[in-house]
């Protein structure tokens, strides 16, 4: 194990709050001079089948814990899952069923090895102590939360100042985040700032329970591709780690110099010398290393880490001929159609799966974002001879190889 100074050095990168870093301190020390980890805790609720690379801000700082030698364990919440996480909802959320969940958490299990050591990770399933409790071991959980406190959670009180409905189940959410310390008798727990009370309760449940108090620390929620809203799939300015190279790729030059900064800080795997250097780059300082080159070795590092080294070269070496040699890249997907009529070009791009609807591809086109053959196409009523094979361009990376048969 690294010191204590040097291990606070890597723990506090990105971090938005250390409760309580004295405690932390302390805890470092004993472990460090005993030779025994902690016990690093993260949780996720498999409410979705797929994640982006927002969700990996946590994941990231559970591999840098488990770099620094301690035990990690990755918690899926499959029965908080079917509660329902109400932070920050002004409703009350659909649950989702036994099958749902189980399906979501496979995907996850196989997409956070991408990053975390399957060797050393320890990855858990909230059921196996809270599925055999019997109604009165959770009504006696629930004994140890007052609703007052309840309604001390900023989301809790709007809606219930608001008159929005509560539902009873939604106050158990907490308390069960909060056992799974208990149950897995953490040293430290990770959420994102949004999930600050719920760690807390954790913190508290462990006194009641007469164990150490965990630490908290709390991560940013990762803007998204805009660098305003906070990344969402809903937003659609979101880089999902399943996506194609080229589009991780892709997506990680668009975003700007200082959301780069922020990318780097909380996603990547250089050291802290190197981050330095991105950030003085940016900052137009001597010795910074330049933004266009750094935002590369971004995009690379992702796609490595969500692909391959391989896969990430030819990312890298598609987009050079795609942005800065203005070149149709080699692999685009080859489209056969039938007709011995010409075609709506619009309808040609919905078939060939570069638009949704044909009303998105009439608007590409009035944005001057659609090439036919590398010409720059302005009648959205165009129509295309069948003949041969065209090659079509919707927006910045997405193309079509249309072969007529």
């Amino acid at each position: 194990m690294k010191p204590v100074a040097e291990q606070l050095e890597v723990i506090r990168r990105g971090a938005v709050e250390i409760l309580v870093e004295k405690e932390l301190e302390e805890k470092l020390a004993e472990s460090y001079k005993t030779g025994k980890p902690l016990r690093i805790k993260a949780g996720f609720d498999p409410t979705a089948p797929d994640l982006h690379v927002g969700h990996t801000v946590l994941i990231q700082k559970l591999k840098q814990f488990q770099d620094l030698g301690h035990e990690i364990s990755f918690l899926i919440g499959d029965f908080t899952g079917m509660i329902g996480d109400p932070t920050g909802k002004n409703e009350t959320r659909k649950a989702l069923t036994r099958e749902q969940v189980l399906e979501n958490a496979q995907t996850y299990k196989e997409q956070v090895f991408k990053i975390l050591d399957p060797e050393k990770t320890r990855v858990v399933f909230n059921s196996e102590w809270m599925g055999p409790m019997s109604a009165a071991d959770l009504i006696g959980l629930a004994s140890r939360h007052t609703v007052a406190r309840m309604l001390e959670r900023d989301d809790f009180h709007k809606r219930y100042t608001g008159q929005q409905p509560i539902a009873i189940h939604e106050f158990l959410y907490p308390l069960v985040q909060g056992y799974d310390s208990v149950a897995l008798e953490s040293d430290v727990e990770l959420g994102g700032t949004d999930q600050k009370f719920n760690l807390l309760v954790g913190r508290e449940l462990q006194k009641q329970y007469g164990q150490k108090p965990q630490c908290v620390l709390t991560m940013p929620l990762l803007e998204g591709l805009d660098g305003v809203q906070k990344m969402s799939k809903s937003l659609n300015n979101y880089i999902g780690i399943t996506e194609p190279a080229k589009e991780i790729f892709g997506k990680v030059m668009s975003i700007s110099d200082e959301l780069m900064v922020r990318y780097y800080e909380l996603l990547s795997d250089v050291d802290l010398d190197s981050l330095q250097q991105v950030k003085d780059g940016v900052a137009g300082k001597p010795g910074g290393q330049h933004p266009m080159e750094a935002k590369k070795s971004l995009a690379r590092e992702l796609v490595m880490r969500f692909h391959s080294a391989a896969v990430a070269d030819q990312a890298a070496l598609d987009f050079v001929q795609q942005f800065k040699q203005k070149e149709v890249p080699a692999d685009i997907p080859e489209v056969h159609i039938d007709s011995d009529e010409p075609l709506w070009l619009c309808r040609l791009m919905n078939d060939a799966g570069l638009v949704a609807s044909n009303g998105e591809a009439r608007r590409l086109v009035k944005q001057g974002g659609v090439k036919l053959n590398g010409k720059k196409i302005d009648n959205a009523d165009m129509e295309v001879d069948p003949v041969g094979e065209v090659i079509i361009q919707a927006g910045k990376r997405r193309f079509a190889r249309i072969i007529f048969t």
